[in-house]
């Protein structure tokens, strides 16, 4: 979608004066600050997220010449009711400890509801993408350094107090309906019980994304370098869940018809699994055999708690989200795989 000037049905009004204002500190530049290509961005179900470009202004005998060779910033635009799965401060302080470890775009301004950063000269990962032995095994080698990463900041795990914290509010904002249907009511006890099953005292502990699907990685053709983006959900965890979720993830694809369905026959396979936790751990140069198996072990554990993670987010933006989601489809979608592989 291309708009011309009248932009401010498409963004918060807020958004569009900062973007002026940023056009017109370029310094030596052409691009006419007033004249923005807005282009929404597909496959985020958190935020709506835009592409803004300037179009370029080159005098042709008198008359001006537009091209679309202008500079770009991404548009964020916060998701209704977002707050009730995370702290959207402590997620713009990661973001901009990100952006100075040199892991991220840059953050270009904030408004009310959201935010600008820099546009990447990169693209968005397919769901495809993650079979690719070579970029599944570069994901692997930036998840390890993301892993690594000092992050202000308490280094304890957040999981299973988060589970707690969205069983309680999925309980109260849902229709009793729901409730019984997801079995909110016993779903502490399970919690607690898969908690004390596969939570282990010395297990490897990092910064994590916890949102790691195809969306929110991107890769630059020219160089290789792939980036992990959108942190919303980022926080310290066991690595083990973290790698978990992003097998979980190579059963969706975001892309068609029911973008809430996942395909259990993509989950990825034993070779993939191994060679993906192979290239992690040569980052931290301890890949022997016995230290892989022993963490595809704890992967494979986690994955229950992936679902049980991403079933009750699914409920949760059933009762607040703007965005044309099956959420409760997809939570359905967790919540079969969490019974049926339960421990």
């Amino acid at each position: 979608m291309k708009t011309g000037n009248n932009n401010e049905d498409d963004i918060p009004s807020e958004a569009f004066s900062l973007l002026h204002k940023l056009a017109s500190e370029w310094e030596n530049d052409e691009a006419n600050p007033k004249q923005i290509i807005l282009k929404p961005l597909s496959g985020s179900m958190t935020n709506r997220v835009l592409e803004c470009q300037w179009r370029s202004q080159k005098e042709n005998g008198g008359d001006e010449e537009e091209d679309d060779s202008g500079k770009k910033v991404l548009v964020r635009i916060y998701g209704h009711g977002a707050t009730l799965l995370f702290d959207r401060e402590s997620e713009v302080k990661a973001f901009e400890r990100m952006s100075q470890l040199g892991q991220g775009p840059r953050l270009l301004g904030r408004f009310p509801n959201g935010r600008l950063e820099e546009f990447l000269n990169a693209r968005t990962l397919s769901a495809p993408d993650l079979r690719d032995p070579s970029i599944s095994q570069k994901i692997a080698v930036k998840l390890h350094e993301f892993h690594k990463l000092d992050i202000e900041g308490s280094s304890h795990p957040r999981l299973w107090d988060r589970l707690r914290d969205w069983q309680e509010k999925s309980k109260r904002l849902s229709k009793p309906e729901i409730v019984e249907e997801f079995q909110l009511n016993g779903l502490q006890a399970e919690i607690t019980k898969l908690r004390s099953a596969i939570s282990k005292p010395g297990e490897r502990v990092g910064f994590c994304h916890n949102d790691l699907q195809y969306g929110n990685i991107m890769i630059n053709e020219k160089d290789g370098n792939v980036t992990l983006i959108d942190y919303e959900y980022a926080t310290y965890n066991p690595v083990a869940f973290d790698i978990a979720n992003h097998f979980c993830e190579m059963m969706a694809d975001y892309h068609t018809g029911t973008p809430h369905l996942l395909d259990e026959k993509k989950y990825p396979d034993f070779s993939e699994r191994w060679r993906f936790v192979e290239s992690y751990l040569k980052g931290s140069g301890d890949d022997d055999k016995c230290n892989v198996e022993k963490l595809m072990e704890d992967i494979d554990h986690y994955v229950l708690a992936s679902h049980i993670h991403w079933g009750l987010w699914g409920i949760l933006y059933a009762n607040v989200a703007e965005i044309d989601f099956d959420y409760l489809g997809y939570a359905r979608e967790r919540f079969r795989l969490y019974y049926q592989h339960c421990l």
